[in-house]
């Protein structure tokens, strides 16, 4: 049968290595706000130049601490939905199926740690996480301060770093920020050896992330998009499947056991 996704299913029968690519629409189904769909985006909601910027966190370092602990505590609340579970059993299923291990990597533009918390072992944060903050002067990872976040506090004192005593940041890339170079040579490595990749619920807008799933079609990998409406990357993709991620992906397990 040739659909998009009977034909994503059998590409992945032949892949041994295979990139899964998430954006925001990865988690939208978990009830987490993306930064760009209005009315109800995180963009909509506060001013990017006061919480997203090192120039926001220098005016007032409270309260932009007290946003993102409120956005740590709103994650947390919530749950991975069955795009992120079948990501995690993606590996274990085909491993299943034909007997040889299979290795399944994620990059993820999200800053949520939705996929490890479903079980993916090998997750690449390209833009940092809510759960890793570092301290801004030493750069040292840091510990949160005991207890829930509050996400009522409009300002909080972020707590000091125990090594130099300097003040701890949100572990998240801010505009006018690089990209760890570390993470993302990291996935450009993953890109030059998978034998397929999997672009799920982005854009495709934000760079230089967009580059990989660029990269990955130009060295000839079988590249399919799963997103409800094509992304600016849809032109690169050799299979563009209309459907969430939380639809699509156990719809696709299931049919990877049939095929």
């Amino acid at each position: 049968m040739n659909t998009p996704q009977h034909t994503l299913a059998a590409a992945l029968h032949q892949a041994r290595r295979i990139v899964v690519f998430t954006g925001a629409g990865m988690s939208a189904e978990s009830g987490i706000a993306t930064f760009r769909d209005k009315p109800d985006s995180l963009w909509a909601q506060f001013n990017t130049r006061q919480m997203a910027t090192p120039q926001g966190w220098r005016e007032n370092k409270q309260r932009v601490w007290a946003w993102y602990e409120g956005r740590r505590g709103a994650v947390m609340a919530t749950q991975p939905n069955a795009g992120h579970a079948a990501i995690a059993q993606l590996a274990g299923t085909l491993q299943r199926l034909h007997g040889h291990e299979v290795q399944v990597d994620v990059v993820t533009q999200n800053v949520d740690n939705l996929h490890e918390r479903a079980g993916s072992a090998s997750v690449i944060h390209l833009h940092g996480s809510l759960f890793a903050p570092r301290c801004m002067a030493c750069h040292r990872p840091g510990e949160f301060a005991p207890g829930e976040p509050d996400a009522s506090l409009t300002e909080l004192d972020p707590p000091r770093c125990q090594h130099c005593l300097g003040y701890l940041r949100p572990g998240v890339v801010w505009f006018g920020e690089d990209m760890p170079q570390d993470a993302f040579r990291q996935a450009e490595d993953l890109v030059d050896t998978c034998d397929a990749m999997l672009v799920v619920g982005t854009s495709g807008v934000v760079w230089p992330a967009a580059e990989l799933p660029i990269s990955a079609h130009n060295l000839g990998k079988f590249v399919a998009e799963i997103n409800p409406t094509p992304s600016e990357l849809a032109k690169y993709m050799r299979v563009q499947w209309p459907t969430s991620a939380a639809q699509g992906l156990p719809q696709l397990l299931n049919l990877l056991g049939t095929a």
